[in-house]
């Protein structure tokens, strides 16, 4: 049997310990089934990574191998894959449930995977899978928006909290082109500059209070709220700004109750989007994530979307593992950092 190179850690060490993540040796693993074994060319750190690794308090017995993110190539199928075949060049978010992406090899179902772009570099789409599945699943899915109907949803309005991440870069996007107003928050001026750059026709700043600023701009609720920062500091300022009927959307959990009672009298909606649940649970409609990769892979080709790409370290390894890390605990960056090895 092969071995493959793989980064992972085995306890919560500060990042610029160089023991907080370490190369190793394992098996490289054999596909079955609808999975498929991708070469690792690209992937990105995103902030579910540093939640996973910061939040683990024990000394793991074996390196856990975090990764989401992922561009390659297929090297071989399991005898159930109908989608793809060896030599295909994919995309992707993979499982919670899983080993992740941080390594020479990989395995991921089928169903969650989509045929990549033509016209990025590796890097270029390593930094995409995650944020443009949880983007278009809270706005198509959770929210009751088509991604096709520009004309059914001018004179609607969404306001999207943390416009310069990641998501909110996406998220940006995709309702701008959905034919939405979209009010985006960023608090630096380099993020007012980025969340404008990718469609947000107007900017408040999430530092203060968020009604009044909205209010300004003559809006005196909004359709649609995503929430992509901190659900219990933004929550009053939600339930004030939320039309009657409308629908709220969040990534980020809480660190204590919400009330949602708040929402009764407007009749508002409220749903949690977690980009993992469909290749967690397994559920029927789980190959809906192959389908929109491929949309999103064409909406790139066309020119219609736009990379969140903004640092490339090269090439995989846990030093510059540790260097993405840093930067993403940082909670400073803008756009996405991605590692690479040579294409």
């Amino acid at each position: 049997m092969t071995d493959m190179r793989a980064i992972g850690f085995t306890q919560n060490l500060p990042i610029t310990d160089e023991n907080s993540f370490l190369e190793f040796f394992e098996p490289q693993p054999t596909p079955a089934g609808h999975d498929l074994l991708v070469k690792i060319i690209a992937t990105s750190v995103n902030p579910v990574d540093t939640a996973v690794r910061r939040g683990t308090h024990t000394t793991l017995p074996q390196p856990k191998v975090l990764g989401f993110d992922a561009y390659g190539t297929v090297e071989a199928v399991g005898d159930a894959v109908s989608l793809f075949q060896p030599g295909d060049r994919v995309w992707y978010a993979g499982s919670f449930k899983r080993p992740g992406t941080d390594s020479e090899y990989h395995l991921v179902d089928e169903r969650i995977v989509g045929n990549a772009p033509k016209s990025l570099s590796a890097a270029e789409m390593a930094a995409m899978p995650l944020t443009s599945l949880t983007a278009w699943e809270a706005l198509f899915e959770q929210m009751p928006l088509a991604p096709d109907q520009p004309k059914e949803n001018a004179g609607k309005t969404i306001l999207i909290i943390n416009g310069a991440g990641g998501v909110g870069s996406m998220a940006t996007q995709l309702a701008h082109l959905a034919g939405l107003t979209v009010i985006a928050t960023a608090s630096r001026p380099e993020t007012i500059a980025w969340t404008r750059e990718h469609g947000a026709d107007a900017v408040v700043n999430h530092r203060e209070d968020l009604v009044p600023q909205v209010h300004a701009l003559g809006y005196p609720t909004v359709d649609y709220i995503l929430e992509l920062s901190n659900l219990n500091q933004h929550w009053s300022e939600i339930v004030s700004l939320i039309a009657p009927s409308g629908h709220i959307v969040s990534i980020t959990g809480s660190d204590s109750p919400i009330d949602l009672r708040a929402l009764k009298q407007k009749r508002a909606t409220f749903a949690w989007e977690w980009m993992y649940t469909k290749s967690f649970f397994g559920t029927p409609d789980m190959i809906s994530q192959h389908i929109i990769l491929n949309r999103v892979a064409d909406l790139v080709d066309a020119g219609d979307l736009r990379t969140t790409l903004t640092k490339t370290l090269t090439p995989i390894n846990a030093a510059n593992l540790r260097a993405a890390h840093e930067l993403v605990e940082s909670n400073r960056m803008i756009g996405k950092v991605v590692l690479t090895n040579a294409d």
